[in-house]
């Protein structure tokens, strides 16, 4: 991948010497592009041959509403999508995100009933697994979410909710 794009200014300035060129997930290639009349050329320059069943875009901030083609065919317009593991939807916002990570959470703290319930286990462990295995999950992405006293105080309420549970505070 290196030796093909050496010498091409395609992606992203990311500081005066370095550029973002691509992003490689697994087996899944996000292209970020101001543009997408020159996607064909570039991916199959690169050796790259883009399966349009798979392929979906998402415009955000964006006016324009034609159609994308590749290959001649359609490629699907979206207005939301998982992401490893984040929603991106074309409204930027972060609500429905931090209520997926809540619910998330949710479910791995509910799959630790066993040690909230243990009475061999220290209080001080109990809280030290919450931080590592709840809080984690928790808070995935959250250096990318923009937040508001409202969505702060949903999710210090789901922590607080957590923590009278493990405590025994009913």
């Amino acid at each position: 991948m290196k030796e093909r794009t050496t010498g091409l200014r395609n992606g992203i300035q990311w500081t005066l010497e370095d550029q973002l060129e691509d992003l490689d997930i697994a087996d899944d290639l996000a292209i970020l592009a101001h543009t997408h009349t020159k996607l064909e050329a570039i991916s199959s320059k690169l050796g790259l041959k883009i399966n349009t069943d798979k392929t979906k875009t998402i415009r955000i901030n964006s006016n324009a509403s034609e159609q994308i083609m590749i290959n001649n065919l359609g490629i699907e317009d979206v207005t939301s999508f998982t992401y490893l593991g984040s929603i991106i939807n074309i409204t930027g916002r972060t609500g429905e995100n931090i209520l997926a990570r809540i619910g998330k959470a949710h479910s791995t703290f509910n799959t630790l009933t066993s040690i909230w319930r243990s009475r061999e286990i220290t209080t001080t462990n109990k809280i030290r697994i919450f931080n590592s295995n709840i809080k984690s999950v928790l808070l995935y992405g959250s250096e990318t979410w923009r937040m508001i006293e409202k969505r702060e105080s949903k999710l210090q309420t789901f922590i607080n909710r957590c923590l009278r549970r493990i405590l025994g505070i009913y």
